[in-house]
């Protein structure tokens, strides 16, 4: 079978909960209703053998409503179909997690918690998983200043000398030749 025909299969079972089909340039792209996104891809994963969670992300479309978009990128073992997944998701909203078809979902659910501010329901570890905890803010989101926003960072950067500065892992610059600059050429006295 090809990402085409499972398109229709998709079609054929979930009816009018996919509410648009896209194909561009062999890409092919399903829209589903937030209620139904879970039954989809759980059917993806298990009946139509899209074993690979290749990506999570999430679109900010400010100004209309619903205001997000859940992206889902599956693709088979064999890299044979791809297959992308969208579902809109309003500010009220949150997107059911994935984690028990796909264990790798966990770290791409918390990075669009983290960036984007979009909860999912039943997500085993829902934490910021590169901002720090209690920053109040989402940076992927369109109404989040490009300059930043003025914040109290925990101290836990160090501003002293890097602890590895002169040591054997470190190139030396220079015009040598190459090999005399490269970390394994030098040796430690």
């Amino acid at each position: 079978m090809s990402a085409a025909a499972d398109v229709t299969t998709l079609q054929e079972v979930f009816g009018a909960k996919i509410w648009e089909t896209l194909e561009f340039r062999g890409e092919h792209t399903i829209r589903v209703e937030l209620s139904s996104l879970h039954d989809v891809l759980a059917h993806c994963h298990k009946e139509l053998a899209y074993e690979m969670l290749l990506d999570i992300s999430s679109l900010d479309h400010f100004g209309e409503e619903p205001r997000f978009e859940m992206v889902y990128e599956l693709a088979t073992l064999d890299d044979s179909k791809h297959l992308r997944i969208k579902a809109k998701v309003s500010e009220e909203e949150k997107a059911p997690t994935v984690t028990d078809l796909w264990m790798g979902a966990g770290w791409h659910e918390r990075e669009v918690w983290d960036m984007m501010g979009i909860p999912f329901e039943g997500h085993p570890d829902l934490r910021r998983i590169l901002m720090w905890e209690g920053y109040p803010f989402f940076p992927l989101r369109k109404d989040f200043p490009l300059a930043g926003r003025p914040t109290d960072m925990p101290d836990v950067a160090f501003t002293g000398v890097a602890p590895l500065e002169g040591g054997p892992f470190v190139t030396s610059g220079g015009s040598g030749d190459v090999a005399r600059r490269e970390p394994r050429a030098q040796v430690v006295e």
